[in-house]
Formats: C-alpha cells, sequence, structure tokens
C-alpha cells in the first residue's frame, strides 16, 4: 500500500510546555483514531535546536554548520506522520483530521519505495 509523508508545520513552540497539553492531547487522540494508517511520527524539537548542515563547493568540500533554522517563518515544520492510504485522496483526508491543519498547514508528499 502506498505511503505519505504528512510534515506538519504550525507555530514554533515547545510542544512539551504546559500550555501546549490541550493542543497535544488532540494530537494524542488523532494518533489513536488513526492508528491504522500511522507507521511512524514524531515531534521535533523547536527550530532554535535546529543545525544547518552545508557542503562548500560539493562532495568533499568543507562542511559549515549553523545553528538554529534556515529562515524566519510564521509556521515552522514541528512533526510528521507517515500515512500508510490506498491514495492520495485517502491520505489528504486523513491529514485533514491532523490539527495542524486546522491553524497551520499539512504538506503530503508521497513517499518513493525502496527499490
Amino acid at each position: 500500500m502506498p505511503q505519505y509523508l504528512a510534515l506538519t508545520y504550525t507555530a514554533d513552540v515547545d510542544w512539551w510546555a504546559p500550555e501546549q497539553a490541550a493542543e497535544l492531547a488532540e494530537y494524542r487522540q488523532f494518533a489513536v483514531d488513526h492508528a491504522g494508517s500511522l507507521r511512524a511520527s514524531a515531534v521535533l524539537h523547536p527550530t532554535a535546536t535546529a543545525t544547518v548542515v552545508r557542503v562548500e563547493g560539493a562532495r568533499g568540500g568543507k562542511v559549515v554548520t549553523t545553528d538554529g533554522p534556515y529562515a524566519e517563518t510564521k509556521e515552522a515544520l514541528t512533526g510528521y506522520y507517515l500515512i500508510e492510504a490506498a491514495d492520495l485522496d485517502e491520505a489528504v483526508a486523513i491529514a485533514a483530521q491532523i490539527p495542524a491543519a486546522w491553524g497551520g498547514a499539512v504538506e503530503v508528499r508521497p513517499v518513493i519505495a525502496a527499490r
């Protein structure tokens, strides 16, 4: 069965902070409701914890790292779900129930199967 990666874009917050408890509970309920279709999921730490990696001059070049996010944005990549669905329409229907879709955005992309 095809798989789709649903990338969640929301406010860049600490999801484990007490003030996020109610919204985090909605995500947990989504996971329970769609356990049959979800193959993996994760919440990402805030973008301030990110490290951007670049290699100057292509492979073998100098490795340059930068602390923090690549760009300042209102919504940041904050997590993902790996969804197994019959087709894109079914994956979109499931993604529409992710709380991120209600106040942020969810990007759904087909996964290319390893060969």
